[in-house]
């Protein structure tokens, strides 16, 4: 008999079956630290019973073919009517659905709700990065509407639904709704405040007409969106509904789709209007002011689907390291590999308990806590958005070959992993609004600083940095040119200060020595040899 010359050994099992929240330690003790007994065994009982969803092979499988089978426009109709729509996998419908009903928009009536919603999309951003864009825009919308507390007694029930309604009829006779959003137009990008698009009163308080253009406008098939658009009175808020109240199509004019690097199975288009009607939210040239409660709230969700992604990408390198041998023993435990592994997962670890510490100061909700956001956030987002890319593709790499192939699913991270740094302001945007905070609002530094001083002395390589950061400080004079250093370092202080307080030793010991101390190379893998990299692999482990 001829003997067989495919036999399949040595290939690490797929990463599912598994409770993808509670199988992360890092997730699990940030919201042990964050929710109060009273809520603790109910609110991981919720996240549990989504981990174990999220690690699913069904779910696994919606996630990919929503990718796959990407979102199509439909601009007219059979009989040439226009109707812009969308048209999505059944799967994306069901994914979103699930991330709804899993309260992924309520956290503004919960509570804990911030922090129980953190941790839910950091697990939900593991299994399909593209639908948290509308999940998040409408969690974020709510703050805007606040501005207008009529409107945010109308809107904010439907916002804050687990109800998932696809259907596009008056936003009164639905349960649940979604919101997107439209800032950016073709001429100015982030300079919000070069945008065209006209807003002309109408004689129905508080109505305006919008003529103009949105060149990026999120989530296109939600049933409502916060635009900016020029007023008499300069840029202002609008809330433009999909559906008007007569139950006809308000003019929303999709002109195309973006064909996007990766968040492949989400819709973004660009936008026209022509005399489309809206409602103003918040005073005439406010806008900016108005949409900023969105905009931070959107920028902590970035920051937290990107330490999602760079825990998924590490669960999958640790993993397939586990169960894959080379070179006589299992690569898990050859020192190099376990080197890169390590540093991987500080990378993931850091970036959790930062985002999940945010999340818990949007619910204390107090002076400090607010003043602690206005330079945290950006800093936040700037950082653990930047780090997010070099994570996925080193991550990818410790699978060889099968890293680079689609069906192994490393690839989709690889591709999804810029873009929460492009979007909601890229890198540059961030490190002004440090600026201008530092420069203006000194309550947010104090906050800062009273943070990480609550490590003091714990760790003398933090404490350097703690002090070379304040000579920076000290001295604001020409910047900008330096910006993105100072915001890395205020990024990197905050993620040591926390894991000294929070985290085991081997994972405080191994960050401030590579991150804060300077013993680190300039790839990943290079951490001192000294250091106990078993205890902090064996932390990132997704199972046993």
């Amino acid at each position: 008999m001829a003997a067989s010359t495919h036999t399949v050994t040595n290939q690490a099992p797929p990463l599912s079956g598994h409770d993808v929240f509670a199988t992360d330690r890092a997730l699990a003790e940030a919201v042990g630290r964050h929710v109060g007994a009273d809520l603790l065994d109910e609110v991981r009982g919720e996240l549990s019973a989504l981990g174990r969803a999220a690690g699913s092979a069904q779910l696994q499988e919606w996630g990919t073919q929503a990718n796959e089978n990407p979102p199509r426009l439909r601009t007219h109709d059979r009989h040439g009517r226009r109707v812009d729509e969308v048209e999505f996998h059944p799967a994306w419908h069901r994914l979103l659905g699930k991330g709804v009903s899993a309260g992924l928009t309520a956290a503004w009536a919960q509570p804990a709700g911030h922090v129980r919603r953190a941790a839910a999309f950091v697990v939900w951003t593991q299994v399909e990065a593209g639908n948290g864009c509308p999940l998040s825009m409408t969690h974020a919308a709510v703050p805007a509407l606040r501005t207008d507390p009529e409107l945010a007694a109308e809107w904010e029930p439907r916002l804050t639904s687990v109800v998932y309604d696809r259907e596009l009829r008056p936003a009164r006779h639905k349960a649940g709704v979604l919101f997107g959003m439209g800032m950016t137009e073709k001429q100015g990008g982030s300079d919000v405040r070069a945008n065209a698009t006209a807003a002309r009163p109408l004689a129905e308080d508080g109505a305006y007409e919008l003529t103009g253009h949105k060149w990026f406008c999120s989530a296109p098939m939600s049933d409502a969106f916060l635009v900016l658009a020029q007023a008499p009175g300069g840029l202002t808020c609008f809330l433009v509904p999909r559906v008007l109240e007569d139950g006809t199509r308000n003019v929303f004019l999709i002109q195309r789709l973006k064909d996007k690097l990766g968040n492949r199975s989400n819709a973004s288009a660009e936008v026209e209007f022509d005399r489309t009607w809206a409602r103003r939210v918040g005073e005439e040239g406010r806008g900016v002011r108005t949409i900023i409660e969105m905009v931070a709230a959107t920028r902590l969700d970035c920051a937290l689907g990107s330490a999602g992604l760079m825990r998924q990408a590490v669960a999958q390198a640790v993993h397939h390291c586990t169960h894959r041998s080379a070179f006589g023993g299992p690569l898990v435990d050859k020192p190099l590999m376990r080197n890169v592994l390590a540093d991987l997962a500080l990378e993931s670890e850091a970036a959790t308990t930062l985002a999940l510490r945010l999340a818990a100061a949007y619910d204390d909700g107090g002076e400090q806590e607010r003043a602690f956001l206005r330079l945290a956030v950006p800093a936040a987002k700037y950082w653990v958005t930047k780090r997010c890319a070099p994570v996925a593709v080193e991550a990818s790499e410790c699978l060889g070959g099968n890293g680079y192939v689609e069906e192994w699913g490393m690839a989709r991270l690889v591709r999804e992993s810029p873009l929460n740094s492009v979007w909601e302001g890229a890198g540059n945007i961030q490190a002004l609004d440090v600026l201008r905070a530092l420069r203006r609002e000194p309550a947010a530094l104090d906050a800062y600083l009273r943070e990480v001083g609550l490590a003091r002395g714990a760790d003398h390589r933090l404490d350097g940095a703690i002090k070379n950061l304040l000579t920076e400080l000290a001295d604001l004079d020409g910047v900008e040119g330096r910006a993105r250093r100072l915001v890395e370092r205020l990024a990197l202080v905050l993620q040591g200060a926390l894991l000294v307080r929070y985290a085991p030793s081997a994972v405080a010991d191994a960050f401030c020595a590579s991150r804060l101390g300077g013993d680190w190379g300039s790839a990943f893998g290079t951490l001192p040899h000294t250091l106990d990299l078993a205890s902090v692999v064996e932390r990132a482990r997704p199972v046993s």
